[in-house]
Parts: C-alpha cells; sequence; structure tokens
C-alpha cells in the first residue's frame, strides 16, 4: 500500500483548525459572525488551568481568515505562558476581528462583539489590543463585566500601555546588564520598531536614559508625530534589519525574527513588545549561535497583563509597579539560567511557565 505524506500545507487546507501549525491543544476556538454589525471575530482560548483566560481583542485587516485564525492560535498559546511566566493566576486566551479598525469599527460592533464574549460566561476576559482603545474597552463593558482595561473614570486600570512600555524598559536594562555588564542605556542606540502607544511610551524610558533612538514604522503619520515630539532619527533605509545598532526593540506586529531577517540582525539585544517576534523556536537558537541576547517577549511585554490583572484582584498601583519592575528581576535570572543549561531564554522561560501549569493542574487532580 502507497503512503502519500501529506505536507504541512495541505494539511492546513484538509483541517483547517486542528491542522493549523499553530493549534497547540487549546481547549475552545469560537468562531463569531454577525450580519447586521458585519462583524467577523475568533476567539482562542487556550488554557485555564490558573484561571480564567485573559487577552486583549486585536483588530486587524487580514489577508485570510486563514491567517487570522493563525494569528489567534499563536496569541492565546503565548498569553497562557505570559500569566504563568507572570505569577498571575489566569489562563491565555486572545481574540481577533477581521477588518480594518480605521474605517470598519463601530459601537454597534464592539457591543455585539462584548455580547459574544459575555456568551463565554467568564471562560474569556477581553481587554485591548491592536487596532483597539480604552475607549472601545468601555463600550464592550456595556453588555459583559468580563473585560478589563476600561477607563479609569469607570473604575478600570485605564490604558495598559504605558505599564506595558515599562515593563519592556525594564527587561531590556536587564538584558543589556546581562550582556554588558551594565543596565545603563546613555549612549546606546535602539532601533524601535513601532511607534504605536506602546513604542511611544518606551521612547519616553530610552530618551530619558540618554539612549539613542532611532524609529522606523509603516505608518509614516505617526512616524513624523514622534519626530516632532522627541530627540529621534527616522530610519530611511530599506532594510532596517542590517541597520548598525546596539539594541533592536521590536514592537508592532510578530515574526519578524524569521529566516529572512535572522542572520542580517547586527543588534546585540533583542527586547521589545511585539508578541511571537520568533517566527520558529530555532531562530531562538540561531540568535543563541551569533551571540544575540534575545529576552523572551511573553515575559518582558507583560506589564499591560499585570495593569489590567490589578483589575481583577484589586491592586493598588504602587504594586501593580512593583510587579512591572520585578520583570527585570525574572529577566536576568531566565538568562542566566538559560546559559547554565545551554538552552535558549525563549526555551528556559517556556519551561518554567509550564512548570508552573503542570504543578497547578496535578494540585487540580488530587
Amino acid at each position: 500500500m502507497d503512503l502519500k505524506v501529506i505536507s504541512s500545507k495541505e494539511l492546513s487546507k484538509s483541517d483547517p483548525v486542528f491542522g493549523q501549525l499553530s493549534f497547540d491543544n487549546h481547549e475552545q476556538i469560537v468562531f463569531c459572525h454577525d450580519k447586521d454589525t458585519s462583524l467577523k471575530a475568533i476567539i482562542g482560548i487556550h488554557n485555564t488551568v490558573l484561571g480564567p483566560a485573559l487577552g486583549g481583542t486585536r483588530m486587524w485587516n487580514y489577508a485570510t481568515e486563514s491567517d487570522a485564525l493563525n494569528d489567534v492560535l499563536r496569541l492565546s498559546r503565548g498569553m497562557t505562558f505570559k500569566s504563568a511566566i507572570s505569577g498571575l493566576n489566569l489562563g491565555g486566551g486572545k481574540a481577533v476581528i477581521i477588518g480594518d479598525a480605521k474605517t470598519q469599527k463601530t459601537p454597534e460592533l464592539m457591543r455585539r462583539f462584548g455580547e459574544f464574549v459575555d456568551s463565554l460566561g467568564g471562560r474569556y476576559i477581553t481587554a485591548e489590543d491592536v487596532g483597539m482603545s480604552t475607549d472601545d474597552m468601555d463600550v464592550v463593558r456595556e453588555v459583559t463585566s468580563h473585560v478589563v482595561g476600561v477607563s479609569e473614570s469607570k473604575g478600570g486600570s485605564g490604558n495598559p500601555s504605558p505599564n506595558t512600555a515599562y515593563g519592556v524598559f525594564m527587561g531590556m536594562k536587564a538584558a543589556a546588564k546581562y550582556k554588558y555588564g551594565s543596565d545603563v542605556l546613555e549612549g546606546k542606540s535602539v532601533l524601535v520598531q513601532g511607534v504605536g502607544s506602546v513604542g511611544e511610551a518606551l521612547i519616553k524610558h530610552l530618551l530619558k536614559e540618554g539612549a539613542k533612538v532611532i524609529v522606523t514604522d509603516i505608518n509614516q503619520e505617526r512616524l513624523e508625530i514622534v519626530k516632532n515630539k522627541y530627540d529621534v532619527v527616522i530610519y530611511e533605509g530599506n532594510d532596517i534589519y542590517s541597520q548598525a545598532m546596539d539594541i533592536y526593540a521590536p514592537c508592532a506586529l510578530g515574526a519578524t525574527i524569521n529566516d529572512d531577517t535572522v542572520n542580517k540582525i547586527k543588534a546585540q539585544v533583542i527586547a521589545g513588545s511585539a508578541n511571537n517576534q520568533l517566527a520558529e523556536d530555532r531562530h531562538g537558537e540561531m540568535l543563541q549561535e551569533k551571540g544575540i541576547v534575545y529576552a523572551p517577549d511573553f515575559l518582558i511585554n507583560a506589564g499591560g497583563l499585570i495593569n489590567v490583572y490589578a483589575e481583577i484582584e484589586n491592586c493598588d498601583k504602587q504594586e501593580t509597579k512593583r510587579k512591572t519592575e520585578n520583570i527585570y528581576n525574572t529577566t536576568l535570572e531566565i538568562l542566566e539560567r538559560a546559559a547554565e543549561n545551554g538552552v535558549t531564554p525563549n526555551a528556559a522561560a517556556l519551561k518554567i511557565a509550564k512548570e508552573r501549569i503542570l504543578k497547578r493542574k496535578n494540585e487540580q487532580l488530587k
């Protein structure tokens, strides 16, 4: 009998959900559609062992529905480990809405999405992500209590972006300490890729410390706004990965460290806010072989999650800041542990996160 070898591409076509390469034993995937508002959304719940799945909603004009599904699978998985490594009693989830946030987002669409979130009975708690704002979360709150990151005037923690940026800054300083022997960033050249709300907040921290900041973004208007507000240089070339720099801070979309870029990167440290910066785990190994220090993204960008978690646990701002500052210590510990065990920082961080989840699961089985 002839056996046909099925490629991963063919598998994803014949089994478009469970056959996705990014499917990782996700507990639940919810497809949401509403004709009246033109809502097309996917909610991914990866793991709820530690607690309800919390993760932001991203609105993006995906080229295909398969791209949207792949994104929500990758992002929800990342949230599981982000919560676990940060010591939070939360699981991992994420949602994506297919569409252009600038032209297709309406209050009616957001309310309808909120109703789908509410139908899950608290298994998934949403928040803001790319293409979303605190105001959008306020609209969602009108129809469900399972949302965080709402306005402070409505009892929420407000925009999580500043705290996300602060955590990335702490992680970056720890990575610099490991690489250079000092966490002082004065005089270091840092390329910030993506100058949205998190990227801009990170720029403020970097400039305050005396770093030399280079910025790039697909949105030229945002670049000009940032250039007019801060002492930064806009990257004018056509291959940022070949640009000479000390630190590369990816703060836009993920998978920028891939087969096309990994051998071009000249930075000695990579630390940014983007989720899933490594296209594949092997790219982390390739960075390590080149002597590049990579601060695991799901660890150092956890400041936003810590910020909205405060709404659930009723933590004050001082406690939130303390937990976010601790990203420095955890990053340094993981980099040192990775070196001792001969593994990548990403692998070392994942191991710690998975051990915490397994321990809780075993306790629940007793």
